[in-house]
């Protein structure tokens, strides 16, 4: 299967060593030029506990290079979304499947609008990667991805995608409610996220704390309550509890939006607790806890930035 991961990080390149791993033509896609020179000189370097291994494929810096693709993959931060799937218009025919497994709302909604006549899947995945250094991941964890058509009934091709996933390594399975999958990864970023991002922490620190469990309760709550407002049918009955256990299970590691804060990155708060704040207003659901913890995230942006405007003006 011919296929183009657009957005090289942590987990797009662990999905595309994975298919590459198994015998596919992979090419990872990213503007990070360290990253894309290391893999194509030496490979990408993954790292599993106490183990590590190299796998060779094809990295590219612009996609416009390529030519159609059977498979295109989109795991670029989730306000990239429409911008990289305009970009990448060359990879698109009516045969192609474009899957998404980003975090946050409207994700497939932007491809759909970007992509044109294109096969569109969503869904999510339970794989936990990190970025040690360019052509460098560590593999955190390891567990299913679920898939299935962003609107409509599955088809033959998600069978197909689904298939070659689990013949690489990748346990996947296909579900008809993907988008009570997508708000159920959704509800736990929003618990998770954002307050080890505000309060410098591992994920599984946030249930050491009785200030952090409060918050977690309430930023859960007010999104479980959007969410039942908007007929999301849940693929768990307690969304708090749900949450701890990710975090409980997940303990050691520090989460994407933790990293991004730290490197003075943008966040993809507004795709996550500013979604659900957005939908709540649409909904007429108050979201109190989320539009402040939506705020602290851009107050902590906004310090970031002015100190690297600082930095360089100095």
């Amino acid at each position: 299967m011919k296929t183009a991961v657009i957005g090289a990080g942590a987990m797009g390149s662990l999905i595309g060593a994975h298919l590459a791993d198994g015998g596919n033509e992979v090419t990872l896609v990213d503007v990070w030029k360290e990253h894309v020179d290391e893999i194509n000189e030496k490979g990408l370097r993954i790292e599993k506990g106490s183990e590590e291994k190299t796998v060779c494929l094809k990295a590219v810096n612009d996609s416009s290079v390529l030519g159609p693709q059977d498979l295109v993959i989109i795991f670029v931060k989730s306000y990239h979304t429409e911008n990289a799937v305009k970009s990448a218009a060359n990879l698109f025919t009516e045969d192609t499947v474009v899957l998404t497994l980003q975090n946050g709302l409207g994700n497939a909604e932007m491809i759909s609008r970007a992509a044109g006549n294109v096969e569109i899947v969503a869904g999510t995945t339970s794989h936990g990667a990190t970025v040690l250094g360019p052509g460098f991941i560590r593999h955190a964890g390891a567990g299913e991805t679920i898939i299935g058509k962003f609107d409509g009934e599955n088809t033959p091709r998600v069978e197909e995608v689904s298939s070659e996933f689990n013949r690489c390594g990748l346990e996947t399975k296909i579900s008809d409610n993907i988008a009570g999958l997508v708000w159920g990864k959704l509800l736990v970023n929003v618990g998770i996220n954002p307050l080890t991002a505000i309060c410098g922490v591992y994920n599984g620190e946030l249930n050491e704390f009785e200030s952090t469990q409060k918050l977690m309760e309430m930023a859960v709550g007010e999104a479980e309550k959007v969410a039942a407002a908007k007929g999301i049918e849940l693929p768990y009955t307690d969304a708090l509890e749900k949450v701890k256990g990710v975090a409980r299970a997940t303990g050691p590691n520090r989460s994407s939006m933790l990293q991004d804060v730290e490197r003075g990155r943008r966040t993809e708060i507004d795709y996550i607790n500013g979604a659900i704040a957005a939908e709540g207003n649409k909904l007429g659901v108050d979201t109190p806890a989320n539009q402040v913890i939506t705020l602290l995230i851009k107050a902590l942006e906004e310090k970031k930035e002015k100190e690297k405007n600082v930095k360089s003006s100095s």
